[in-house]
């Protein structure tokens, strides 16, 4: 069974994941719309992909202990 951190980690991991692929849609449905300049749509794309890349970064990062003593 699965420690609960562990469960947690992976779970940090989708739905960061997931965040990601809805700034990228975001952005390519504002696009193919075609607006220009700072949409709203290209604004939020861009904020949800360095929010999701970002909380990708911080489960990822190596040196940081995984256990506590």
């Amino acid at each position: 069974m699965a420690k609960p951190r562990d469960v947690h980690r992976q779970t940090t991991l989708l739905f960061s994941s997931v965040m990601v692929l809805l700034g990228v849609a975001m952005i390519v449905r504002t696009v193919v719309a075609g607006a220009s300049g700072l949409a709203i749509g290209l604004l939020l794309g861009v904020l949800f992909i360095a929010a999701g890349a970002g909380r990708i970064y911080l489960a990822l990062r190596p040196g940081r202990s995984r256990e506590k003593s």
